[in-house]
């Protein structure tokens, strides 16, 4: 259910390929000055159309303070007509030209996202849902921090990176196709990162790695694949000793179903421990 989540429209103004399999697509919108805050891994939604111009969104009544009837409404929409809607992670802000960028993976399928992203071009128009600062979860407080995902956690792992103090000890373990999709991350704190190429199992070369510090004292945020987080995070609970309460995850997508399926069983127990563990 999506709550408390401005509805608002973006027009792309620029597309930069920034390796063979990412594009970085920047937007311009009225509402962004609003929307975007100065802090890392800002979640959103952005809807795609099916063959319109642009996507065609419910209106937002300013009462409606959950969004519980834009939602409905939008679920009304006949389905060949209504947009596709997927998950992204702002990139970048510039404030002072009120641009967004977000990083598109165009992966081998032909799901609506990497579809529009491949095209993407000057003038096309998007909506967008959030983001808010209802879902900020911060990380928690730690002498080092983990972080480990896939090529779709890649972007919100370079703003957690770039907003980390000098003094701080951190590791990333990122899985990407090859060398070619690695990219640049900058910095303050005293970073490591380890690719994670095609042929490699992100969750054995984080058993395998000798973290900086004693789990105890760590801190670690996963994302990317549903099946992936889950062994990450049971490897560091269970096995590393990692309070649960340090361990921030979040499934991304999952292997043969899209966010257009229903939530499994399985999906659905770990929204509600994921919800028990960032409780007070």
């Amino acid at each position: 259910m999506i709550q408390s989540l401005p509805v608002s429209y973006v027009q792309v103004v620029g597309v930069e390929r920034i390796t063979p399999r990412t594009a970085r697509v920047t937007f311009a919108g009225d509402a962004l000055a609003d929307l975007i805050e100065d802090r890392p891994d800002q979640q959103m939604k952005l809807c795609f159309p099916k063959g319109q111009g642009a996507p065609v969104l419910p209106e937002q009544d300013a009462d409606d303070t959950y969004g519980m009837r834009w939602y409905e409404a939008y679920l009304a929409i006949p389905e060949a007509d209504r947009p596709w809607m997927r998950s992204f992670t702002v990139r970048a802000y510039d404030r002072e030209r009120n641009e967004m960028t977000v990083d598109f993976v165009l992966h081998g399928d032909t799901g609506p996202a990497t579809r529009w992203g491949r095209t993407a071009r000057p003038g096309d128009v998007l909506g967008m849902v959030g983001p808010s600062s209802v879902y900020a979860r911060p990380l928690p407080a730690s002498d080092w921090l983990l972080l480990a995902g896939d090529a779709t956690a890649l972007p919100a792992i370079g703003t957690l990176l770039e907003a980390l103090p000098a003094g701080m000890r951190a590791v990333a373990y990122v899985a990407v196709v090859d060398a070619g999709e690695e990219q640049r991350l900058s910095s303050a704190a005293e970073v490591t990162v380890r690719w994670v190429h095609a042929g490699e199992e992100l969750t054995d070369v984080v058993r395998a790695a000798e973290l900086p510090g004693g789990a105890r004292a760590g801190a670690a945020w996963l994302a990317g694949e549903s099946g992936t987080v889950r062994t990450l995070r049971r490897h560091l609970v269970e096995e590393r000793g990692m309070p649960r309460s340090a361990v921030e995850f979040s499934g991304y997508w999952r292997r043969r179903l899209t966010q257009d399926d229903a939530p499994t069983e399985e999906d659905l127990a770990w929204a509600k421990e994921r919800a028990e563990v960032g409780s007070p």
